[in-house]
């Protein structure tokens, strides 16, 4: 998930392609503070790059941005539009995630057609403004989500190659990071040590 307000100067393009070089198999536009137009810039060249590497581009929350950018899919939040709705506008073929941290939610998200969750704040965050009930579900949280559904479950939120097996162990098929990466001093190598730490458990 892309951030550049923490990439220590660097640009977006930057990171991401230290972290394709590093082995990461999805990038997800966020930028939440920029402008449409800026993501929208952004989401070009990022499509050029992963499009290169066969790595997966996903855009949080706008619909409308990946149709524009040509996104492999969306991922929505709980306030956004409905997982049926960038189902039917996006296709078939394209992939649809739901931030579900409630087991009811998970279901409905299931039922609406999402290929997967995105579940946390497993360790708390920093990276946005989060309920308190919700930052640090820890991988209890995580198994309660993945106990309830069968399509893959992300953990997200404060997770490092430290605690990213104990999220693995509790049901997760992977983990979505933001300063882990974007923050490292050297991207590619923190990605590889990221992947193999999830690989290994």
């Amino acid at each position: 998930m892309t951030q550049e307000s923490i990439s220590d100067g660097r640009s977006t393009p930057e990171i991401v392609s230290a972290a394709i070089d590093g082995g990461i198999d999805a990038v997800q536009l966020r930028e939440k503070d920029a402008t449409a137009r800026a993501r929208y810039e952004l989401g070009r060249r990022l499509r050029e790059l992963t499009d290169a590497a066969d790595v997966p581009l996903i855009v949080n929350d706008r619909i409308d941005l990946a149709m524009a950018i040509d996104a492999d899919g969306v991922h929505l939040g709980q306030t956004d539009l409905p997982v049926s709705v960038a189902r039917t506008l996006l296709g078939d073929d394209a992939i649809v995630g739901c931030s579900a941290w409630r087991v009811d939610d998970a279901r409905a998200a299931e039922r609406e057609g999402a290929d997967y969750l995105g579940t946390g704040a497993v360790y708390g965050t920093s990276s946005k403004d989060v309920d308190e009930d919700k930052d640090g579900i820890g991988p209890e949280g995580v198994a309660a989500v993945t106990d309830a559904v069968s399509i893959p479950v992300v953990g997200i939120g404060g997770i490092t190659p430290a605690n990213a097996a104990a999220v693995v162990d509790a049901g997760a098929t992977g983990v979505a990071v933001i300063s882990s990466i974007t923050a490292a001093e050297d991207p590619a190598t923190a990605t590889q040590h990221l992947g193999e730490v999830v690989a290994d458990a």
